[in-house]
């Protein structure tokens, strides 16, 4: 990777027109050829980028370019659409290159694979007496996240997410009807089980006759959220 900081002027022509005047920028010369142009605002947003697959060639400016204090242009051109990303240079503060190797990836906690692994081995949290019949129970329509067997007899599906709204009730309620079918199953009643439950979704839920459930991942996790409690 590439970091340059330097006063530059950009132009992106294609289907887009834009133009950014003369300032101090970031330019960020990635290893799989994209370009990124980054302001001091803004966050992580750049304010004009091309994305691969493309290619940077440094070229000398033209006389009109080199009068006007322009010390070398950067031009960079996507393979398939054709648009062109033009940087005027007209001085180099930083100039830096960084190997940083093949990147792991992001890794992701408290999605809701985790979440509803963590609940499968605490069925506990959703009743008293329950048992797992089996996690991504599958149906016509879809796998019901757990299936559980209610000691007093009965089945519950459990649908789980990590912010629940209407979507996740509508869907709990089309497994509902049709394991209902199910002789081996019925009765069938249902858990609507996140971290974060819309009110919409809680109204909802309530005129379909299914529980909710507010999920607490540290806690499931055996970490103290440090959130204040009564008891």
């Amino acid at each position: 990777m590439r970091l340059v900081i330097a006063r530059c002027s950009v132009d992106y022509a294609g289907r887009l027109n834009a133009h950014l005047p003369l300032a101090t920028r970031l330019l960020v010369h990635k290893g799989d050829g994209s370009l990124l142009v980054h302001s001091d605002g803004g966050s992580y947003k750049p304010l004009n980028w091309m994305s691969p697959p493309c290619t940077l060639t440094v070229e000398e400016p033209d006389a009109d370019n080199a009068a006007a204090g322009v010390a070398e242009v950067w031009r960079v051109v996507h393979a398939k659409t054709g648009d062109s990303l033009f940087v005027r240079l007209y001085e180099v503060l930083h100039d830096s290159s960084h190997e940083l190797g093949v990147d792991p990836g992001l890794q992701k906690d408290g999605v809701e694979a985790d979440l509803q692994r963590l609940l499968a081995d605490q069925v506990g949290v959703i009743g008293d007496g329950l048992t797992l019949v089996r996690r991504e129970f599958p149906t016509a329509i879809g796998p019901v996240d757990l299936l559980l067997r209610n000691p007093d007899g009965g089945t519950i599906a459990v649908e789980v997410k990590r912010r629940g709204d209407i979507d996740g009730v509508e869907q709990l309620t089309r497994y509902l009807e049709l394991l209902g079918r199910d002789p081996h199953l019925a009765p069938v009643t249902g858990v609507f089980a996140a971290q974060e439950i819309k009110p919409q979704a809680r109204v909802l839920a309530a005129d379909r006759g299914i529980r909710c459930v507010t999920l607490d991942y540290d806690e499931m996790k055996g970490v103290d959220s440090g959130a204040p409690r009564l008891f």
